[in-house]
């Protein structure tokens, strides 16, 4: 049975309006600050359907105009909004790659015959691109036989700026998307915005805290998913074990459930985390590249 949450459609719009006020305002001050142009354009957008619903795909929209990428302000200034060296070196790596274009605020990319514009924040881990959902969402367009998504309910957790749960819903998927309360806005915002008239299913947007409520709000009788995907969630926190927990609430023993887990090491944190990983779980790695490992998981009978 496939999961059904019940969301307060009318005051789920008012904050996602709110937050992509505040949102635009941080990124015209941090543009400030940077010297660089604010590019930032709102586009209008209606709120996603609750029910699962056929989409027409090849709607053409309105390309925005892309700026060039700059890199100004002084050492400390970059430092005021990149809170983590790693977001640096991230950011310039996935901007070398030829399918992806960075902008202040903005991130582009080709994946599943789509560009993807991704609208960023740098207030929080969650609202940034991370390797790993670029990594993951690349597998899965090239490997649709071995991960066949299509049809399929599809869970992310620490969804982040939602590029995963977009691409698995271009592939076909009826995806529920999750993360932390303050983070459904902008992710919200990105999965309205990029799978309208795209996907066979409008993608769902619900939180989740790691460990927290989950068979209250997740009940296994009726909350039953194909695919949990996950990218770059083991990072420097101390939420490993509800992390664990949480990976294990769905994809349980006898579930059927595959989970699909990418992760770039840069602590030993992850390192830590990987073996707990593999001790749980019937684990194959993928494949690894560019220092990103791509698991496939099933739950130990």
């Amino acid at each position: 049975m496939l999961p059904r949450y019940k969301q307060d459609a009318v005051g789920q719009s008012q904050r996602q309006r709110e937050t992509e006020t505040e949102t635009e305002n941080h990124l015209i001050q941090c543009s400030v600050a940077m010297e660089i142009p604010s590019t930032v354009k709102q586009p209008d957008q209606e709120d996603p359907k609750k029910e699962r619903t056929d989409g027409e795909p090849g709607e053409n929209e309105e390309e925005e105009e892309r700026p060039q990428v700059m890199e100004n302000g002084t050492q400390d200034e970059r430092k005021q909004w990149f809170p983590n060296p790693n977001m640096v070196s991230d950011c310039k790596q996935m901007a070398r790659e030829s399918s992806v274009s960075y902008t202040l605020g903005k991130e582009f990319f080709l994946i599943a015959g789509h560009e993807i514009c991704i609208r960023e924040s740098l207030d929080s881990y969650g609202a940034l691109v991370w390797p790993g959902a670029v990594a993951l969402s690349q597998f899965l367009e090239n490997n649709r036989q071995q991960v066949n998504l299509l049809d399929k309910a599809v869970l992310e957790i620490g969804a982040g700026t939602g590029l995963l749960s977009i691409v698995a819903s271009l592939l076909g998927a009826w995806v529920t998307a999750t993360d932390l309360p303050e983070i459904l806005p902008n992710l919200t915002f990105n999965l309205s915005w990029n799978s309208k008239g795209r996907c066979r299913y409008t993608p769902q947007v619900t939180a989740l805290t790691w460990g927290h409520d989950l068979e209250k709000d997740f009940p296994s009788t009726s909350c039953h998913y194909d695919y949990v995907l996950a990218a770059d969630v083991v990072y420097h926190h101390n939420y490993q074990e509800e992390l664990l927990a949480t990976m294990h609430h769905f994809c349980k023993p006898g579930s059927g459930t595959t989970l699909m887990w990418a992760n770039k090491v840069r602590f030993q944190s992850d390192v830590k985390f990987t073996e707990r990983f593999k001790s749980c779980f019937d684990t194959t790695l993928m494949t690894e590249q560019k220092d990103v490992m791509i698991f496939k998981a099933t739950a130990r009978e």
